[in-house]
């Protein structure tokens, strides 16, 4: 039997999830992951088709793969994800070196549609229109440290921005009921986990489509809260206008939901708002940040921004700017519009050129470099909670960690110059200095 499986995983952590699952899936059937393509029979890339930086690197991944295909022929190439959702049929054309493409319905049939490849069956699997939903009862196996893993707490979303591919994607919002995810988190606890990370398109939105006696994110935060005893709950991808007093107040209460908030806001000036179809102005986020700073004094505050959507003008990249300023979050990402066949911002005028949106990227995300090393530098002397990772990818002689102000994999991290401590583990962290985006302290004790 050919049973060495490798998997590479692209794009977002709800795609990680989904790669999770197919592992759990070819683990329970008898398959041995590998870390290394070359000892495998078969290989899997879970693409992203978000933006077309995102298929572009799906594309090179194949290919790169489809070399191992050169030395030992009888190796299978799969490729599953939202690249193979949005593309369908084109891909099968276009890529002749793939065995096998699976949507993003098709992840719990991974096992049957190798079985059939290996047999050297006929084996025709095209995406069908989104509807799957992950459960506690599918496999699944943690690719992340043991001691921090993720929660996808719906699936799809049903807003309606104009530049996103999402809903036509993943379909329409999907919430797991909060019985099963009290279920799955309470495996990952048992499992070690020390830190989970609630994700979703919008975990605002969880619940929304269950019914009149539906259950929202306070609920699911409450019940996580009572059901177990997990150190850190993260919040991941807040919709600005669906977080509301309720949850904010279960934050300030609670030490074990972190003071956190990934909230992207794409824009703020209310003409370039209202073109994305995003249903908020710039007064209404002013109020959200206020209201977020006035309950919680010390949270971290994380967006994104979107620069050069059609019709973007100076003006519009100048008031973003001095949004910037006023605001001083901690983090701040910055990317360029992408013009996305199927999406209703294609269509509009006054498209920028790329020149343009880079330059525009390239100011904002040097004043708030400025602005982050400042937030950083205040940091300098105070002693912080840090969930250790272990040794430091930078150097062997350091240790690194995070601060609850950090996500894993998105934010910076802290370098620990000395001391000792175990990764998974809690530790109290003295800041001595401070960079853009990183910290570096020592440990000083156990939290």
């Amino acid at each position: 039997m050919a049973n060495k499986v490798f998997i590479q995983s692209l794009g977002c952590p709800k795609n990680l999830v989904d790669s999770e699952v197919m592992s759990g899936c070819l683990r329970d059937a008898g398959y041995e992951l590998v870390e290394d393509p070359a000892r495998a029979d078969v290989l899997v890339v879970n693409t992203c088709g978000f933006i077309q930086p995102a298929v572009e690197e799906g594309i090179e991944a194949i290919l790169d793969l489809a070399q191992a295909k050169k030395v030992k022929p009888a190796t299978k190439l799969l490729v599953t994800g939202c690249m193979v959702q949005r593309y369908g049929a084109k891909l099968r054309r276009e890529l002749p070196e793939v065995d096998l493409f699976l949507g993003v319905d098709q992840i719990e049939t991974v096992v049957a549609a190798l079985e059939k490849l290996t047999a050297s069956e006929a084996v025709s699997l095209d995406p069908s229109e989104p509807d799957y939903l992950m459960s506690s009862a599918s496999p699944r196996l943690i690719s992340t440290p043991p001691f921090r893993a993720y929660l996808k707490a719906t699936e799809g979303c049903s807003n309606r921005c104009s530049y996103c591919l999402i809903p036509s994607l993943r379909g329409p919002l999907r919430s797991r009921s909060l019985d099963d995810l009290i279920k799955e988190a309470r495996r990952l606890e048992q499992d070690g986990v020390k830190e989970l990370t609630l994700i979703a398109q919008d975990l605002t939105a969880y619940g929304r489509d269950l019914g009149a006696d539906r259950e929202g994110l306070a609920d699911l935060l409450t019940a996580l809260l009572d059901k177990t005893e997990i150190p850190w709950l993260r919040m991941l991808y807040l919709y600005p206008m669906r977080l509301d007093r309720t949850v904010l107040e279960l934050v300030a209460a609670n030490e074990r939901i972190l003071p956190y908030f990934d909230i992207p806001l794409q824009h703020i000036s209310n003409r370039i708002l209202k073109a994305m179809n995003r249903p908020y102005d710039r007064r209404s986020v002013e109020r959200l940040l206020a209201s977020i700073r006035a309950q919680l004094p010390h949270a971290a505050i994380r967006t994104t921004f979107m620069v050069g959507f059609p019709g973007e003008s100076e003006a519009d990249v100048e008031e973003l700017a001095e949004f910037i300023a006023e605001q001083r979050l901690n983090h701040v990402g910055i990317f360029t519009y992408c013009n996305e066949e199927g999406c209703a911002a294609a269509k509009l005028p006054d498209q920028c050129g790329e020149e343009v949106k880079e330059a525009r990227k390239e100011r904002l995300m040097a004043l708030q470099a400025e602005i982050s090393l400042e937030l950083n530098r205040g940091l300098v002397g105070t002693i912080q909670p840090v969930l250790m990772e272990g040794v430091s990818r930078e150097s062997d002689l350091l240790l690194e960690g995070r601060t609850r102000f950090q996500a894993p994999e998105i934010d910076g991290c802290v370098y620990i110059t000395a001391g000792n401590s175990r990764p998974g583990e809690l530790v109290e962290v003295e800041i001595t200095e401070a960079h853009p985006y990183d910290l570096v302290g020592e440990i000083v004790g156990t939290w």
